[in-house]
């Protein structure tokens, strides 16, 4: 089923609502369980913080895996591929659910980051793949919600499920979604043609893979509440220098495993660029937030997780708009006005203190929120308005795996920052709320710089897209 026309517009819906269905577990477990560890810990018999292994194991599988995923699409198919990850990432939840042990648990939660990786970039291409370009902004949308809103979710479900339930739930409530997930998968998901898989380049996947892992491996020790710096550096330093060698290689090989040389299409190099600083920039926020509130005002983790949802209100009520704004103004515009109007909220974040009325915190997350909202969705529709057909796997593959990089990365820039601050502090006559406000003018900052690449779209960009001339 080559073409998009082959499906109707309420099977594509469907596929797209399936697909943004998968994503939304996938980036929920990978940071749920941090409300949930001091239960795992006292049931396992260990202390909190070792259970933060789960986390690291879960995230590290996924970014490590992500680009073996477009030989596996090539080699057996997306609806297979597709089906089977669901099946391993259901079954591997209530194998999470089911551990008696912390060893057995990190297994198990490998198991679900390996359905994870595939699950991510087979089902965005799935999806890409059928859909017609002026139908592209809409599809983007749907499955731009998870990017969104697990982040924000993740730690109050996390807690809730932990304190009314028990934490086994947080991997129980997968498995019914994934049954009935699987099932929909098999009817709705195409047999795509896709081109004959090539040997896979063992080279380009270990040089990557390595290097991914031991980048992803080395911001999991960065947040930590005491990293060891040693570790850090080694695992860091090697991540960058393995990555380094992967690119050459990537560049040079005939048949590479991912193609690179698709960062040179304007759009798309623009919106792997910058989309991953953007996302490494806002990926930190929900970080920051719950431990300004908690640690600083003294707030419940009840309450600091409440007034955080006020970023999803700005989400979801943007929504509805965001089409209309790209067709409106266009890609440039809007990218560049996302960039800037985030640093102003986190301007205003700076100026909370434990006196700040509830109000007009909730106003400026809300605010905070629209901004990613839009700026989330117009760089992942930029990102793959002039990618053709046959390119989507290798652009898919090579998008996905930037974007779980730069999410991890930006959990790791909140953490820094605020660590930063706490050394700053602790040499002068500060308030106790500067480690979190120097973390969001660090944060602001990042954000103003990577409008450059915004900019350097021309004006025309995504004319496909959204008819604008």
């Amino acid at each position: 089923m080559p073409a998009s026309s082959a499906m109707s517009p309420q099977r594509q819906r469907a596929l797209a609502l399936l697909v943004a269905g998968c994503f939304f577990m996938e980036n929920l477990d990978g940071t749920i369980l941090t409300t949930a560890t001091p239960s795992i810990g006292r049931d396992f018999g260990v202390d909190s913080t070792a259970v933060g292994v789960t986390i690291t194991a879960y995230l590290m599988t996924v970014a490590v895996l992500i680009p073996v995923s477009g030989w596996l699409t090539d080699r057996f198919g997306t609806r297979r591929v597709l089906t089977v990850a669901i099946a391993i990432f259901t079954l591997a939840s209530l194998a999470c659910a089911l551990s008696a042990s912390l060893p057995v648990l990190v297994i198990a939660r490998i198991a679900q980051g390996i359905g994870g990786a595939m699950m991510v970039p087979v089902g965005q291409m799935t999806v890409l793949r059928v859909t017609e370009k002026k139908d592209l902004i809409r599809t983007v949308a749907v499955l731009t919600w998870p990017a969104l809103v697990a982040p924000i979710l993740a730690p109050a479900l996390g807690g809730i499920i932990t304190t009314y339930a028990s934490w086994h739930w947080i991997f129980l409530v997968n498995v019914p979604l994934g049954i009935a997930g699987f099932f929909v998968a098999l009817k709705i998901v195409p047999v795509l043609d896709t081109p004959a898989a090539a040997p896979p380049d063992w080279l380009g996947l270990t040089l990557a893979c390595s290097g991914l892992g031991s980048l992803v491996f080395a911001s999991s020790l960065l947040a930590a509440a005491s990293p060891d710096p040693e570790p850090i550096i080694v695992t860091g330093v090697a991540g960058i220098v393995l990555l380094a060698f992967a690119v050459r290689h990537l560049l040079r090989s005939p048949r590479p495993f991912v193609n690179l040389r698709l960062a040179r299409i304007a759009t798309y190099g623009v919106a792997l660029r910058g989309g991953s600083l953007y996302r490494f920039a806002i990926s930190a926020i929900p970080l920051v937030l719950p431990l300004l509130f908690q640690d600083s005002f003294g707030w419940s983790p009840a309450e600091a997780g409440s007034i955080v949802l006020f970023l999803f209100v700005g989400n979801l009520a943007i929504k509805p708009a965001t089409t209309w704004m790209l067709r409106r103004f266009g890609f440039r515009s809007l990218l560049v006005a996302a960039h800037l109007l985030g640093a102003a909220c986190l301007a205003g974040m700076v100026t909370f203190t434990p006196s700040t009325p509830f109000a007009l915190m909730a106003a400026v997350l809300v605010a905070s929120g629209v901004t990613r909202s839009v700026g989330f969705t117009a760089y992942r529709t930029v990102a793959f308005a002039d990618i053709a057909p046959d390119q989507m796997t290798g652009a898919s593959v090579l998008d996905a795996t930037a974007q779980q990089v730069a999410s991890g990365t930006g959990v790791a820039l909140g953490a820094i920052a605020i660590s930063v601050g706490v050394s700053i502090s602790s040499n002068l006559d500060v308030p106790g709320t500067f480690p979190y406000q120097f973390a969001f003018g660090l944060i602001a900052l990042v954000l103003v710089a990577s409008t450059m690449e915004a900019i350097r779209l021309p004006r025309s960009a995504g004319e496909a897209v959204t008819g604008r001339r």
